[in-house]
């Protein structure tokens, strides 16, 4: 049971905290926290997406952004409950500032804030049309010039993007493209989404036919409209592209399929793109103020270059060009690399009748899909959850307010208990020849993804074909070369192959900028994904943030967008509300925007 006095406690601090932030003093602000105190700020107050750490770094943010931010209320939410566990209280938190209304969650320790997270979630008289502001539809009365709905609708495709621009332009049609299309819609920002493939949904239906969401249901909701009750827990992929086509036409979303961005140019006097556009064979030219790439983390395929590609006889593919494994019966098949597109395409292949090998050059982090949920997710995203009160948007922010300067934390108990409960299957993995690992620190699988958005497998069958030897395992030696019919590694071992998959991932999403802008723009962003945190792939200087994700880069209107589903989700709405802001003429002085430390 929760003690009056640690709930009365974390009431006068939340108190003395607005307080503080009203009168502008940056000094009181910081002092309410500890030293080594977290503010996560989802673009309320830093119009960034940013952690600042420790009460130096929360004091300059304070000093440079209260003034023109104009905080006027921070209070805690009188619909939920105070909890206290381990010396921590926690709350949730509602403020207003000159220009918006957001939510936020706060953690006290030792009478001081230890965390706190403040996100804009409105923009005051750029409210979206939603519950009470909901529009009417049918127009009562009388009107011989009138048009239906569909005419309207039809009338505004025609004029976007040749009468009319687009304020917003958004490549990519995925799911990241057409979640921040649906917000950017409900916030009355013109916007066109740009998709090469004829369908919305087809980056989904057109990978190898065994592809599923190894994420729940309850994490994978798309704003506005969650999947219904009887949805699967994990969804194939099929289901998931009619869900996306659907979903554009229920929102309303100008989505030009068949559509390709051949460069873009931006005119700094102007302040616009000029995006050179190939819509099914026609050439149009669009001048959008704003430009996200939304082409995905897992976009731009990343293929190794090995001597000998060019004389071998059979047929080479990367992950993403893989259709799957009907064509490749009584075939020899060498898959380079042991991460979930490897495992899924090789476990879909020796189903098929074919003779597959997983050649593992690095260690692979593996859970199983059932111990993920249970012991790592269950509390957040499940039907428990949801019975508990925590709805997706509730989860996310749960999630949201842990700083990732200390999120390995929590994750590390999570994983210890996870490697207590699967030994057996472990050591099997082991005694096959797998090479394990649980990240640098013993973090896990998000953190992972976080910092590298690689070096992992969600285990829903494949390692068991890996353990009795069903699917052949190489590990522990990179590939030399290709002869015509075989895969040489640096060891000397010869794999004869008919095919050749490269399950070796993606690269950074600013290789889409410069592929369409130019290098030179690519450079001056800088790297996508990671947080900096000098593990393995993810180089520091850290950064406690992912870079360049979601929030403002060091090129002027461009924007990346990207993640998973939950991200794509979560993070919609805060660059939405960028975008929105930007359109309505409201000042958005940015703080903590940096030059990049790595390019590419």
């Amino acid at each position: 049971m929760l003690d009056q006095s640690e709930s009365l406690a974390l009431a006068s601090l939340v108190a003395e905290l607005e307080r503080a932030l009203v009168a502008q003093d940056a000094e009181a602000v910081a002092d309410c926290f500890l030293e080594t105190g977290f503010w996560r700020d989802l673009a309320a107050f830093t119009w960034n997406i940013k952690t600042c750490e420790g009460k130096g770094e929360i004091r300059a943010m304070a000093k440079a952004q209260l003034g023109p931010i104009g905080p006027q209320a921070l209070a805690l939410d009188p619909a939920e409950t105070v909890s206290s566990a381990d010396g921590v209280t926690e709350g949730w938190l509602t403020f207003e500032t000159a220009t918006g209304r957001g939510a936020g969650h706060i953690r006290m320790k030792e009478g001081k804030v230890w965390t706190l997270l403040t996100a804009l979630h409105e923009l005051k008289g750029h409210e979206e049309p939603r519950r009470l502001r909901r529009p009417m539809g049918a127009e009562h009365g009388h009107d011989p010039h009138r048009k239906t709905w569909k005419e309207k609708r039809e009338e505004e495709a025609r004029r976007l993007g040749y009468e009319e621009q687009p304020y917003v332009l958004i490549i990519g049609g995925g799911q990241g493209g057409i979640a921040l299309g649906a917000r950017l819609r409900q916030l009355g920002v013109p916007t066109i989404i740009l998709e090469k493939n004829e369908r919305p949904g087809d980056s989904w239906r057109r990978r190898y036919k065994s592809l599923c969401l190894h994420d729940p249901v309850w994490y994978d909701h798309l704003p506005y409209i969650p999947f219904p009750d009887n949805w699967p827990v994990f969804a194939p992929k099929d289901k998931i592209g009619d869900w996306l086509e659907m979903y554009t036409k229920v929102m309303e979303l100008n989505y030009w399929s068949s559509s390709t961005a051949k460069s873009a140019r931006y005119d700094e006097a102007a302040g616009e793109w000029t995006v050179i556009v190939d819509r099914n064979g026609e050439e149009v030219v669009l001048r959008p103020k704003q430009l996200v790439l939304a082409t995905g983390m897992s976009g731009k395929a990343n293929v190794p270059s090995f001597p000998g590609q060019d004389i071998f006889r059979g047929e080479q593919q990367h992950s993403s060009q893989h259709p799957g494994p009907d064509a490749y019966r009584g075939k020899k098949v060498v898959v380079i690399g042991s991460n979930n597109s490897a495992h899924d395409i090789c476990a879909a292949l020796w189903e098929g009748g074919a003779d597959v090998t997983m050649v593992q050059r690095s260690s692979t982090h593996i859970v199983k899909s059932d111990s993920l949920m249970e012991v790592c997710l269950s509390g957040l995203y499940s039907e428990k959850a949801v019975a508990e009160g925590i709805d997706h948007e509730k989860a996310d922010m749960i999630f949201a307010s842990v700083p990732y300067r200390i999120m390995h934390e929590f994750h590390i108990p999570q994983y210890e208990e996870i490697q207590r409960r699967d030994a057996d299957f472990y050591d099997a993995l082991r005694k096959a020849g797998f090479l394990l690992d649980f990240g640098d620190d013993g973090s896990g699988l998000f953190m992972k993804y976080l910092r590298r958005g690689s070096g992992y497998y969600i285990d829903v069958g494949a390692c068991d074909l890996v353990i009795d030897g069903s699917i052949k395992l190489k590990s522990g030696s990179d590939v030399s070369h290709l002869t015509e019919d075989a895969v040489v590694l640096k060891d000397g071992t010869e794999l004869p192959a008919d095919l050749v998959v490269y399950a070796t991932g993606y690269g950074s999403m600013n290789g889409w900028a410069a592929d369409l802008i130019s290098p030179e723009v690519a450079d001056k962003v800088g790297k996508c994904w990671g947080l900096g945190s000098d593990t393995t792939k993810d180089p520091g200087p850290w950064e406690g943030e992912q870079r360049n994700m979601w929030k403002p880069t060091m090129q002027e209107a461009l924007w990346f967008h990207g993640g998973n589903l939950h991200q794509s989700r979560h993070y919609s709405r805060y660059l939405a509300l960028q975008l929105k802001a930007r359109q309505a003429g409201i000042e958005t002085p940015v703080w903590g925007l940096r030059p990049p430390s790595h390019l590419r």
